[in-house]
Parts: C-alpha cells; structure tokens; sequence
C-alpha cells in the first residue's frame, strides 16, 4: 500500500485500486492537531459512520466498500473505499444558531447570504434547516468561509448545485430526527461529497462528533450555552484555558481529565444514538 495523504485525523492509502481510509485518535481544533490523542476515538468515527451509512443508505451512496477488506492492525477504525472526485465545497447544514453560524449571524443577521430573522440568540431553533456551505481550504492554507449557494452555482453549476442542497439538509433532516427520538439534538454537520460514475457520493465521516455539534435535549436552553457531547467541548477548554495559545502549531498537550472528558462524550453519543454499548 502507497500512503497518498496524511490529514488532521485520517491517513488515507492506495491499495488495488481502492482507498483505504484509516481514522487515527488525533484531534485538531482551530485546523491544529493537538499532540494528545483522544483513546478509540477513531474507531468511534469509524463504527457510527457505518452506521449512519446503513440508516440513511436511501438517501445518497457512500463511498465505503467493506469495513472488513482492510489490514488487520486496522480492523474497526479502517474502510476500503471508492476513489472519487472529490467537490469542493464544504455542505454544511444547520437547525440551530451555534458555532460560526452564530457569529455570522451577528455580523449582518445572515448567513451564507440566507437572510434570518432579527431576535436570535446561541442555540436558536431555526424555522427550517439551513444549507449554509463554505469554502474548502486545504490544511495549513486559512480557514474555511461562508458562500452562497449562487456561488456553489457557479463553481460547480445549477444541478449538482441543487443535489448537493438536497442531499445535505435530507441527512441532517433525517439524522436530526432519528437523534432526536434517542436524546440528542444535532445542532448542525458537516457532509464531504464526491463524484463517482457521475453520481454524487458522500465520503469520509458521517454524522460524527468531530462533523456535528450535538446536545443533550434534556439540557438544552435558547439562548444558554449547552452542554456538548462533541469536539466543541475541546474548543471551550482550550479559550477558557489556554489563553497565551495563538491557535497556531504546536498544539498545546491535553489534561489527562480533559482527555477522558472529551473521550466520554464520544463514548455517550455512540450509545446514545446506536444503542449499542461501547466495548
């Protein structure tokens, strides 16, 4: 196997063909990779991946062709995957006010040029979801930033325009509902898309605590800050924290019971949403 790409969390190899997406237990915040892994983090991502994959399979294929045709060192954090032409476009969809949504809805009372309502506060419900897509930067390039869907348009033209749209707020629509009849509110993901067959496939992660912001409905307030069960709360820690830190290389190291904080909300959501107890 050739590797082809070392990103923030995943290595990515060739192998007959096929891509072999490996998730590892870093983490990265502000696009830095924090020099303390998360334990079985990866394998989480993998394994609720799967499966979201197998829940919303009626919506748009994956990329993954077996989660077993991988090495055995990788076993449950590794899937064999189709080699797509990646869009670049981050599609994002959101139900809530939170995060950078939030800060730029308090700029112009915008987002993404969606025009809405004045009077919102940090986890507002919105009357509808959102597709809010922004810029993909490469790591080390800057920072994402808010585009309109006119400019999704013209960089990829109207139809794949459109079912990049459609596809995005349907996994969040149905991934919002299946949640929330288990707990948990999906604030807003994040969905990667690629072309294969000229289809449009989705790819990487799904519906993941580093992909999605995710509260605990029981807890949850407008207008209060909540308690999240994803990598936001890492970002907290770190601005309440380490405020000498620029957000620049090196990553400060994690706490020990930081990192276990952090490691629990993965285990809680993986539980929570499958049911299944995390081994």
């Amino acid at each position: 196997m050739e590797l082809l790409h070392s990103g923030k969390v995943r290595d990515v190899y060739v192998d007959r063909g096929d891509l072999i997406l490996v998730a590892s237990d870093r983490v990265s915040i502000y696009d830095v990779v924090l020099p303390t892994p998360i334990p079985d983090k990866g394998k989480i991502l993998t394994q609720l991946s799967l499966w979201w994959f197998e829940q919303l399979s009626d919506v748009a294929p994956n990329h993954v062709l077996s989660a077993t045709d991988v090495p055995s060192d990788w076993v449950g954090r590794a899937v064999r995957c189709q080699r797509l032409n990646m869009v670049m476009v981050e599609c994002i969809a959101r139900g809530y006010l939170a995060g950078s949504g939030l800060k730029e809805y308090e700029k112009d009372r915008t987002v993404s040029g969606i025009a809405l309502p004045e009077g919102l506060r940090e986890a507002s419900r919105l009357s509808e979801p959102i597709f809010t897509p922004t810029t993909k930067v490469a790591p080390g390039e800057g920072h994402d930033e808010f585009i309109t869907y006119a400019d999704v348009e013209s960089q990829v033209g109207p139809d794949v325009a459109a079912e990049l749209r459609r596809i995005t707020l349907e996994v969040y629509r149905r991934g919002e509902e299946i949640a929330r009849s288990r707990g948990i509110i999906i604030a807003d993901t994040k969905i990667e898309l690629g072309v294969h067959g000229g289809t449009l496939v989705i790819a990487d992660e799904l519906l993941t605590p580093d992909s999605s912001r995710f509260w605990s409905a029981d807890e949850y307030r407008p207008g209060e800050t909540p308690r999240y069960l994803d990598k936001q709360f890492l970002r907290d820690w770190s601005a309440a924290e380490l405020t000498g830190w620029d957000r620049t290389p090196p990553g400060p190291e994690i706490p020990e019971q930081v990192v276990e904080a952090t490691r629990s909300r993965y285990v809680e959501v993986y539980e929570r949403l499958t049911g299944d107890r995390w081994r």
